[in-house]
């Protein structure tokens, strides 16, 4: 039984409280969704700036009626302290995810990330503080390795930020630590590396590729390549992530405690390979696609290659992801082909 399994059976036998901030969100509904199913109580806050109404709809389509019970949300922003107190009150665990993603929105409007970056993520930290929560566990982000060459990323070396995005979610952890040095604070911080999957929306000029290209190509329309198609990401799918945040709220070794972590697969798909790995498993699915994709200038803030080391979060929090690349795709456009069809 790997240590995820373990957790999870601890769990549906002594369920916990939990704060998931972000929760209409991409990621935060996932994580809702898989705490109910285990039977956890969960507090939600979102306040709709890029999360979704109809996320909470799902979630609440495929959990029970005594589940969906056990949750709690609130309509508030992370920017207001009183509302991420109000939050925060006689929860176990928190698993803060709200946060203006999008390297190109930061370059657009870098007084609006911070302020939800910065400034709402140290409410967020103080909350949970004067709450005394048992962990506080954070979305981090691979913007943070900046300019730094090397391949794969290790956690310890990185490089200067690349955009406000990227200072921010590298401001994140520093305040993190320095809460853990000052206030014996519990923080994990967790290095998202291109993270996909179901309810991942494709709309909007921020809107990440995967989902992006996968409408497009549902819809028929062109799909546009920043560069020349030979950038690389390590894709990372949305359970794998849903498994280090389990991992990391509940960690109780001290060791592995305060520390920032990849969470990624450690592979690299390049711009081209995923559209034919879109491309071909949306044919599975009844979609055939078939223009060729419209290359167009590099992207600001970008880097050109990105690949996880995962070693550190394997060791110490017993992370093993059980969805690669391949396996990950297959699963997120069944979802997005009937999802999409139904607009």
């Amino acid at each position: 039984m790997s240590r995820f399994q373990q957790v999870c059976e601890t769990l549906h036998h002594s369920p916990k409280a939990w704060l998931v901030t972000g929760v209409a969100g991409f990621i935060g509904s996932n994580l809702l969704e898989t705490l109910l199913k285990l039977d956890q109580r969960v507090v939600g806050l979102d306040n709709f700036a890029t999360g979704h109404q109809h996320n909470l709809d799902e979630v609440r389509s495929v959990v029970t009626a005594d589940q969906w019970q056990r949750f709690t949300f609130i309509q508030g922003d992370i920017c207001q302290l009183a509302d991420c107190q109000r939050a925060c009150v006689n929860v176990d665990y928190v698993l803060h995810q709200a946060a203006l993603g999008s390297v190109p929105r930061s370059i657009d409007d870098p007084i609006l990330t911070n302020s939800s970056n910065i400034d709402g993520f140290l409410n967020m930290l103080v909350a949970a503080r004067d709450a005394k929560v048992q962990s506080f566990t954070y979305a981090a982000s691979s913007s943070t390795y900046g300019d730094h060459p090397g391949l794969p990323k290790v956690e310890d070396t990185i490089g200067k930020p690349l955009s406000p995005y990227a200072v921010t979610k590298y401001v994140n952890e520093l305040y993190a630590d320095v809460f853990s040095r000052c206030y014996g604070f519990h923080t994990i911080g967790l290095r998202y590396f291109n993270v996909f999957g179901k309810r991942q929306d494709p709309n909007g000029a921020y809107a990440a590729v995967i989902p992006k290209w996968a409408a497009a190509m549902i819809q028929g329309e062109d799909v546009y390549i920043n560069g020349d198609g030979e950038t690389s990401r390590d894709f990372c799918f949305i359970e794998n992530t849903v498994q280090a945040n389990i991992l990391a709220a509940t960690c109780a070794d001290s060791a592995a405690l305060n520390h920032v972590y990849n969470v990624a697969v450690s592979g690299r798909t390049t711009l081209n390979d995923l559209f034919g790995a879109l491309k071909t498993s949306l044919i599975e699915n009844g979609v055939v696609y078939h223009k060729s994709p419209v290359y167009r200038a590099f992207r600001a803030g970008d880097v050109r290659h990105s690949q996880a080391d995962i070693t550190k979060i394997k060791s110490l929090l017993g992370y093993d992801p059980v969805f690669n690349i391949d396996s990950g795709i297959r699963k997120a456009m069944a979802w997005y082909a009937t999802a999409l069809s139904h607009e």
